[in-house]
């Protein structure tokens, strides 16, 4: 190789390099400032001087209130569980290649919302339980979605099938629940149905804040084995990937983070599934879309959460939003996937 060849590759991931830090600053700055929106906005409007005495600990009165009770637990549930589902999306989409393969469609967040629906309705748990038992439903659905896929050889196509056939009966398990649930738990149980950051308080947070600062690190340290899975099963173990270490690894941290931002927030639609495709588009190849994923998924989730209480007469929750967004995008990608013989 000549020195003008490799000249030309390092000048152009250099410019992949600035590409990726200027897209992610912009995504961090956009997060940002959806974030104080989020506290700004209400049925009153606080001033950015009201809003930082109450968080530094100072009592206004109605301020205080407003803030710490309603405005800033929505804000973070909105800002940890955006990035949850964006990153997790993204780590099942390159996996897995295939933008089909997010935790919508194959199952993984219908395993939590059933736990946590029978734990609403029948057992009528309160919500430290029915974040325990949604991890575990999570967990347990993707270890038999897995095991059922794997055979002799690990199959994509054959975990996606599984995976939706999986969802489908955990669909008719919740809709047995709510047909067979006390009339007065219904509402808190749509809850999961629908996603929504209506009613999150702050001590039911911790939970998912303390899995979003574990598990996230940890998916981008494992980011140059998620791109080296990308290259498939074969690539990859020719590079030195020990292929089912590393996919356990990967599965088990983004389990964990969608059923943690499922049990506080409810599955809102379409985040997981539309971070990965929109953050690749942004920042482009050679480098991790790890982190870029997340934040889009936090500009979807507050943006759509705004719209949802501001844009329209009615008051609508972010999972009706974010549906309406990430609808026409599903028919679009199907209608790609069948032209191109993918389908």
């Amino acid at each position: 190789m000549t020195n003008t060849s490799i000249a030309f590759i390092m000048a152009g991931r250099r410019q992949r390099r600035r590409r990726w830090i200027l897209v992610t600053s912009i995504l961090a700055l956009l997060s940002l400032a959806l974030c104080c929106a989020m506290l700004l906005l209400g049925t009153t409007f606080y001033s950015v001087k009201d809003v930082l005495r109450v968080l530094m600990g100072e009592e206004l009165q109605g301020v205080s209130f407003a803030i710490n009770t309603v405005r800033l637990p929505r804000m973070l549930a909105g800002l940890f569980a955006g990035f949850a589902f964006g990153i997790a999306g993204n780590t099942f989409q390159t996996m897995l290649r295939n933008p089909l393969a997010n935790p919508n469609v194959i199952g993984i967040t219908a395993g939590s919302s059933a736990a946590a629906v029978f734990c609403i309705l029948i057992l009528h748990a309160n919500s430290t339980v029915v974040s325990v038992a949604s991890v575990i439903a999570g967990l347990a659905t993707v270890l038999i979605i897995y095991l059922l896929s794997r055979g002799k050889i690990f199959s994509i196509g054959r975990l996606i099938l599984i995976g939706i056939g999986i969802q489908a009966m955990l669909d008719s398990v919740i809709s047995y629940l709510l047909l067979v649930g006390a009339q007065q738990d219904i509402p808190a149980a749509f809850r999961w149905l629908t996603g929504s950051l209506n009613g999150v308080q702050l001590y039911e947070l911790p939970p998912l804040i303390i899995t979003v600062l574990i598990f996230s690190p940890l998916l981008v340290v494992l980011g140059k084995h998620l791109s080296l899975l990308e290259l498939g099963e074969q690539s990859a173990t020719t590079l030195g990937v020990n292929t089912d270490m590393t996919r356990i690894a990967l599965i088990l941290s983004a389990v964990f983070l969608v059923a943690l931002a499922t049990a506080t927030t409810g599955p809102i639609a379409f985040v997981a599934f539309l971070s990965g495709p929109i953050a690749k588009r942004l920042v482009g190849v050679g480098f991790s879309n790890v982190i870029p994923a997340g934040l889009v998924g936090v500009c979807l989730v507050l943006a759509s959460d705004l719209m949802g209480q501001f844009a329209f007469e009615t008051r609508f929750p972010v999972g009706i939003i974010t549906g309406i967004l990430g609808a026409p995008y599903l028919i679009f990608l199907l209608f790609r996937m069948n032209r191109k013989g993918d389908l």
